[in-house]
């Protein structure tokens, strides 16, 4: 039974009971199991003269290079599998090919949003797509807004983009967890899994990311265990290939836990210093992106029963309930294209691209056949839901975000692959509406100055749990 936290400001609970109400239900099902397959059965909309020959041009964005591609370049494969799928089949209603035009965003802000600008102005192209960075996303969503370029961001999950960047969105969208989940998840799951955590040390990457997790996880800890210190603070850049002075600084200050953020081949980087140094050893660890990177990238070093975040999102050894058959067949496919296993980057883009089919398919209906126009496909998108190997997503019109219920498990060495995985007996699941912010929440700056608008109502709904 899922039962949605609410309660009187400052009620005094016990901590089992706020932890049995934040609806976080323990257990997995793993890939193969029974469930509803890829597409959802919508029936393709009529093809008309009106549907242009030229190919559908879609701008795409993400790391291609550099330590950050081990997290973001499944992210290209994902969209490029769903849009061979979709050309194959005579393309977007059933006539227009899906043209995709990469860059990388490796080349940086300002550099990024100079070729949003250049592939809408002189490549023309119709829909923009992907970001893997916190550090990106509040940059490009107002130029998207401003050139009218129909946008569907991947990740770049930071709260700020729709809190603060672009508060009244249009154009823009963004289809995997938002990040306040991913602090949230994070801290229910080391609530559950270990009594008696009081001092915590943190390591995050320096920019709103890592911000962003240092804030939800300390909120969400405060509430659900109370009387927590940090005790240690780490700031990496990001891109940095040296964690020796974060690990020993961390290491000094003896937590009970050590929280991380750092995700990609930054992860990887501190993950095997970490290991020389003994620091899991030590403490208890909980992450929001260990195994965010494509799975391969994570050795059999890594240490068993870490926190092994997904950004809340996808593990390709899980299946949420009825999505069994979608997982598996997405895995199946994926694998066969790629020779890899997919991340959540991947099944991110790989169901955007059908959720955009989707929208198209419905707005050509509506219409009675033809090309919609763009806002007949965004009015689409903004009442979308969608069935695919993650489980089921839906949009909300008010910020134009997707949400779907949040999953994280415990690390585990197993005899079936070459890497880790996770501990299925170990995974949770827990309502998304459970740990964000409802429509229509008052943002920063809105009667509040909390760093976003699911901080505020998580200080200022969530009970106070007695330890």
């Amino acid at each position: 039974m899922h039962i949605t936290i609410r309660g009187a400001m400052g009620r005094k609970v016990t901590r089992r009971e706020f932890l049995g109400h934040v609806g976080a239900a323990a257990g997995a099902a793993a890939v193969g199991s029974a469930g509803i397959g890829l597409g959802g059965g919508w029936a393709t909309a009529q093809v008309s003269a009106k549907i242009p020959t030229t190919p559908l041009k879609f701008g795409y964005m993400t790391f291609l290079t550099g330590p950050s591609a081990v997290l973001g370049e499944p992210m290209i494969k994902g969209h490029l599998l769903a849009a061979e799928e979709i050309n194959a089949k005579g393309g977007l209603l059933g006539k227009r090919q899906i043209e995709t035009i990469k860059a990388d965003e490796a080349a940086g802000t300002d550099a990024n949003v100079k070729e949003l600008r250049r592939m809408k102005l002189s490549e023309n192209i119709d829909v923009f797509g992907g970001i893997t960075s916190s550090g990106n996303t509040p940059a490009l969503g107002p130029v998207a807004e401003e050139l009218g370029v129909l946008t569907l961001f991947v990740d770049g999950c930071t709260d700020f983009l729709f809190d603060k960047a672009v508060t009244n969105p249009h154009f823009i969208f963004r289809v995997t967890n938002i990040q306040s989940a991913d602090g949230a998840t994070a801290a229910i799951k080391a609530a559950r899994t270990w009594k008696g955590i009081r001092k915590i040390a943190h390591i995050h990457p320096d920019y709103s990311y890592g911000r962003n997790a240092f804030d939800h996880f300390n909120i969400v800890m405060d509430k659900l265990v109370g009387n927590v210190e940090v005790v240690s603070e780490a700031w990496p850049k990001l891109g940095t290939t040296d964690f020796a002075a974060h690990i020993t600084k961390t290491m000094s200050s003896k937590p009970d836990l050590v929280f991380i953020s750092v995700w990609g081949g930054d992860y990887v980087a501190l993950y095997k210093q970490a290991v020389g140094y003994g620091m899991f050893d030590k403490m208890k660890t909980a992450t929001t992106l260990a195994f965010g990177v494509v799975p391969h990238a994570i050795g059999k070093d890594h240490p068993d029963g870490v926190i092994a975040g997904v950004h809340s999102n996808y593990h390709f050894t899980h299946a949420a309930p009825g999505a069994g058959e979608a997982n598996k067949e997405f895995v199946a496919k994926y694998f066969a294209r790629w020779k890899e296993y997919p991340n959540f980057q991947a099944e991110g883009a790989y169901v955007g691209l059908y959720m955009y089919k989707q929208a198209v398919e419905r707005a050509s209906k509506a219409a009675g056949g033809g090309w919609p126009e763009t806002d007949a496909v965004i009015a689409q998108l903004e009442v979308a839901t969608y069935d695919g190997p993650a489980g089921h997503v839906y949009m909300r019109k008010d910020n134009h975000q997707a949400y779907k219920d949040c999953i994280t498990g415990l690390s585990k060495a197993t005899a079936q692959y070459s890497f880790p995985v996770w501990d299925l007996n170990s995974v949770i699941t827990i309502p998304i509406k459970d740990v964000t912010a409802p429509a229509n929440w008052p943002k920063p700056g809105q009667g509040h100055n909390d760093p976003t608008a699911t901080y505020n109502w998580i200080k200022t709904t969530w009970p106070k749990a007695s330890a």
